[in-house]
């Protein structure tokens, strides 16, 4: 196992045990479906997303509105649940 694929396992089980159920949900679903193909650079995004507070990453999913550097993987959640 080499160290990109290592990375993207520890992505998606940080992603499905937040500690909040709803983002667990959220961030776990979409993770199971698109970090097995993540290149280095949004697998690197979505870890920072992952490391963030979970009241910033609700407000992040919920408005649309996320920091510069992080704009284009939260437009990327929301499209894929189509908000």
């Amino acid at each position: 196992m080499d160290g990109l694929e290592l990375r993207r396992k520890r992505a998606v089980y940080r992603a499905l045990h937040r500690g909040t159920k709803e983002l667990d949900l959220i961030l776990g679903r979409y993770a199971e479906a698109r970090v097995p193909v993540m290149d280095e650079t949004q697998l690197t995004s979505f870890e920072t997303v992952l490391a963030a507070q979970d009241p910033d990453v609700d407000l992040w999913i919920r408005k649309g509105e996320a920091p510069g550097d992080l704009a284009a993987i939260v437009s990327e959640i929301r499209s894929f649940y189509r908000l």
